[in-house]
């Protein structure tokens, strides 16, 4: 099991305001569907593209569908940029200056999390950690915009996040 899926990770739970409230495990945060903290990286390749990753089947949440460049949660005292450079580093091999988006809020398209949306933009080809991305695909941003719409495809929470980013 990747240790992004283990149900015994310790996560901070907040409560509506995005203040700390306490630490409770991974499978509790989502069985019980406690508000808490996470990060979307979005990106960019130099002709303005959006590299897009499908999660990989392992993964405990919206298997095989289509998201953010790269996302994960806050570990605990971790900030949201902290986070998101972990995440984008960990994901995608790759470690690159973020510019800070905004917060989405927590709500169902985020399965109760408050996500920082970062961007970044570069020439370097990502190199994907294979236990949590079955796929990475490079995509226009009207197609982006297509594939975000289409929840049979795409996590609901990539439409918030490129709502976030001003694509949408």
């Amino acid at each position: 099991m990747s240790p992004a899926q283990d149900p015994d990770e310790l996560l901070p739970v907040v409560d509506d305001q995005d203040r700390q409230v306490g630490l409770a495990y991974r499978s509790q945060v989502h069985g019980q569907g406690l508000l808490h903290r996470a990060v979307h990286v979005l990106l960019f390749d130099l002709d303005g593209n959006l590299w897009l990753q499908r999660r990989s089947q392992a993964k405990d949440t919206y298997p095989g569908m289509w998201t953010s460049s790269a996302s994960g949660h806050l570990d605990p005292g971790e900030d949201y940029h902290a986070a998101a450079q972990r995440e984008l580093r960990e994901e995608l091999g790759l470690d690159l200056e973020l510019t800070y988006l905004g917060k989405v809020p927590a709500g169902p398209a985020t399965q109760g999390e408050f996500s920082g949306v970062f961007r970044a933009q570069s020439g370097q080809k990502p190199v994907p950690d294979p236990e949590e991305i079955a796929e990475m695909g490079l995509f226009s941003l009207e197609d982006a915009r297509a594939l975000a719409a289409d929840h049979t495809r795409a996590a609901p929470s990539l439409e918030a996040v490129m709502s976030q980013a001003g694509l949408i």
